[in-house]
């Protein structure tokens, strides 16, 4: 049962979970969820198939209907989750991760993730008693339920102009490619656009240095304005500089703001999580944001982004998430709206490294991963270390913690999908930020 998670289900296939779990997780859904009807997408992964007819098969054994998007982008789930009402639905796909994965992101009403904490829980908790599927009711039905040129619709009313720009894009192999084509037609250069469950030229994983050199390479080479580069199921987005230089993907939230704050004038609640930089909301604030910072993950971030009826939200990961679109993510809605903003500074004479550099203040160090067992040990240790030496200006204690001084902060969190402890620091200077680090790696060995 090693597949469920904070956030999601998901493992390598056969090893975490196989077929006979993926029917119990449809069995129990209706009944967790309440739901006499189970709207059901997946993408182009090799074993999506069997996972998808076992989910029909437990789905319909307890006699809720199936509604089957078929080949969809994670987005395109969410999307038709709220606009169509659904109260419960199932994404198969283990988005970034490398081929031999799996998993399902399951969502309810109003497109609000269901986590470990919110339901997938309780299922496990089911599966692990071995409660028993008794076959009640008639037995559910399979309805076709093609949605695509709907969700085409809806993002294409967020293209704008973008014909001065030169744009590279790599689809990855993945779902992407179910749309961005027929929404930027043949302006792009495209590198792997075909959907292939093999990821036979890289994984889908753009937060990987190594899987975003193609695309590096593409932008150098033709001399692109930007290089866009999506995940393997289209809810994240990353970005590269016309340098081949890749862009801090929280740093985007501060460039959606000329988006919402400034050309639609759409005051109000932005959300970041956690590890996001503090350039973040000394550039936003001016604007008339109101910064709000939480927990790294859709399954806290869609919640929390509802709470404060934010007008939008980013996570360090690529995750951009909007009012307008039930406050979920889209990686291609993130991506239009951010090659709007890019054409304009364009047209001001204005290149996308220059107005990164407008709002990147601070030296960081990225996130850098420790693989130990005594996490929260470690975790106290960095703390107290720091706190003693000096006075915080603001701490937070949820995901781990972050705490900030008057010219640097850390924020050191346990991964919730994978055995590492993650540090990421910032400082006002490179020689700062060097110090704080090798602090850090000093006392988190002392532990391992």
């Amino acid at each position: 049962m090693g597949a469920f998670h904070a956030y999601d289900i998901r493992g390598i296939y056969n090893v975490d979970f196989d077929k006979y779990t993926a029917y119990k997780i449809g069995f129990f859904l209706p009944e967790l969820l309440k739901a006499d009807k189970v709207l059901l997408g997946r993408d182009v992964r090799l074993s999506s198939d069997e996972i998808y007819d076992a989910v029909v098969e437990g789905v319909t054994d307890a006699g809720a209907d199936v509604y089957d998007l078929g080949l969809s982008t994670t987005p395109m789930v969410y999307f038709a989750t709220a606009r169509y009402g659904f109260d419960a639905s199932i994404q198969i796909t283990a988005s970034h991760n490398a081929k031999e994965y799996n998993g399902m992101k399951v969502s309810r009403t109003n497109a609000l993730p269901v986590g470990l904490d919110t339901g997938l829980g309780e299922i496990k908790r089911w599966i692990e008693e071995g409660r028993q599927m008794k076959i009640e009711k008639e037995k559910g039905k399979v309805i076709k339920f093609d949605k695509r040129d709907d969700y085409l619709t809806f993002l294409n009313g967020y293209k704008e102009d973008y014909s001065n720009l030169k744009i590279g894009m790599d689809l990855s192999n993945g779902m992407a490619a179910l749309f961005v084509k027929d929404i930027f037609g043949d302006q792009p250069l495209y590198i792997f656009d075909k959907m292939d469950g093999n990821f036979p030229n890289h994984e889908p994983n753009p937060l990987v240095e190594k899987n975003r050199e193609d695309l590096k390479k593409l932008v150098l080479d033709n001399g692109c304005d930007v290089g866009v580069i999506y995940d393997g199921d289209a809810d994240r987005v990353m970005f590269i500089d016309e340098n081949g230089r890749f862009i801090s993907p929280d740093l985007m939230i501060a460039l959606l703001g000329h988006y919402f704050l400034e050309e639609k004038g759409e005051k109000g609640a932005v959300l970041q999580d956690i590890r996001s930089s503090k350039a973040v909301g000394e550039y936003l604030t001016p604007m008339g944001a109101e910064m709000h910072t939480w927990r790294v993950g859709r399954a806290f971030a869609a919640h929390k982004l509802r709470e404060l009826n934010g007008v939008f939200g980013g996570e360090l990961a690529g995750h951009y998430y909007f009012r307008d679109f039930y406050y979920s993510d889209s990686g291609i809605l993130a991506s239009l709206l951010i090659l709007n903003v890019i054409a304009k500074l364009k047209n001001q004479g204005l290149s996308l490294s220059q107005q990164i550099s407008r709002i990147e203040k601070y030296q960081n160090s990225g996130e850098i991963n420790f693989k130990i067992e005594s996490k929260k040990e470690a975790m106290d240790a960095v703390r107290d270390y720091f706190t003693s030496q000096e006075q915080p200006t603001a701490s937070f204690d949820f995901d781990g913690y972050r705490v900030e001084f008057n010219d640097w902060w850390f924020n050191i969190r346990p991964s919730n999908t994978e055995p590492y402890l993650r540090f990421l620091c910032e400082a006002s200077t490179k020689e700062l930020l060097d110090q704080k680090v090798s602090k850090t790696k000093e006392i988190i060995n002392n532990f391992k």
